[in-house]
């Protein structure tokens, strides 16, 4: 009988990535005054200077965290997913079918930050409010929000919406809310079932579309 094989161990990440990774953890673990290069250094078991050498200043190596939580979050839900949102073909079936998709793909979502991605949660509200002082941040913290916004729209609109952009407004905010709520506010003990956050979300495009 052969050897069995060892289990390949996982590569490393590039350097960049996991000094913005270990930059989210540390948001997450202490919070904004927690966050310096020297603790990065220390979190990631990089020699001193490292991250100075990647993000000369606190708002680069903020900017850098930013991009990172995009490229993290954007993988909670693959693109493949996100298009089985789309409403079937059948024009009979389209606002109904798109609705119903689109909130399956949404309480998907939820259900995932919730349960396994909380950390990128609470990093994202610490950038956020950091962005609310500081013009350079908001300007990359909005463009990747509309990363996630824009698809949402169209979606929308695909799925019967007369108002998209007026609606993504409440959709999003809706979700913000959910997460905000399940994480940091009156319901962090309690993880709702994809199924009750399919429900919901069902009932708010109901709303919306007129389903």
């Amino acid at each position: 009988m052969s050897p069995r094989k060892a289990a390949a161990s996982p590569a490393p990440l590039p350097r960049h990535q996991l000094i913005a990774d270990t930059a989210l953890s540390l948001l997450a673990e202490r919070g904004m005054r927690g966050l310096t290069h020297r603790a990065v250094d220390e979190a990631a078991g990089l020699p001193q200077g490292s991250t100075s050498n990647l993000a000369r200043t606190r708002a680069a190596l903020l900017e850098a965290a930013v991009r990172r939580l995009a490229e993290r979050e954007a993988a909670v839900l693959t693109p493949q997913e996100v298009a089985e949102a789309r409403p079937p073909a059948s024009a009979d079936s389209a606002v109904a079918g798109g609705s119903a998709a689109l909130a399956d793909a949404l309480a998907l979502a939820l259900h995932r930050y919730l349960s396994h991605h909380r950390e990128l949660l609470i990093a994202r509200y610490e950038l956020a409010l950091e962005a609310t002082r500081r013009p350079e941040l908001r300007e990359v913290y909005d463009r990747a929000g509309r990363a996630f916004r824009e698809p949402v729209a169209t979606l929308l609109a695909a799925a019967g919406s007369t108002a998209p952009e007026r609606h993504v407004l409440s959709l999003v905010a809706w979700c913000d809310g959910v997460l905000f709520s399940c994480v940091a506010g009156q319901f962090h003990a309690d993880v709702p079932t994809r199924d009750a956050l399919g429900a919901s979300c069902a009932e708010l495009l109901e709303g919306m579309l007129g389903g």
